[in-house]
């Protein structure tokens, strides 16, 4: 598996299971911090990944 590849499908997979979290948790309590807002920041962070594995992609096929 290339690098630029499991990026995108660990990107991917984050960015679905924090809108998950984001979307189905809002009756759920913990102690310690939200659902919603974990749904919230892996939503971020997989947008990220997902951004930097298009960027690797792009990256591979420009130089070679």
């Amino acid at each position: 598996m290339t690098p630029a590849s499991k990026s995108l499908t660990e990107g991917a997979i984050c960015a679905v299971a924090g809108t998950a979290l984001f979307l189905f948790t809002e009756d759920v309590e913990i102690p310690v911090f939200t659902l919603t807002k974990v749904g919230a920041v892996l939503m971020v962070v997989g947008g990220l990944q997902l951004l930097y594995g298009t960027y690797q992609a792009i990256r591979t096929r420009v130089t070679g």
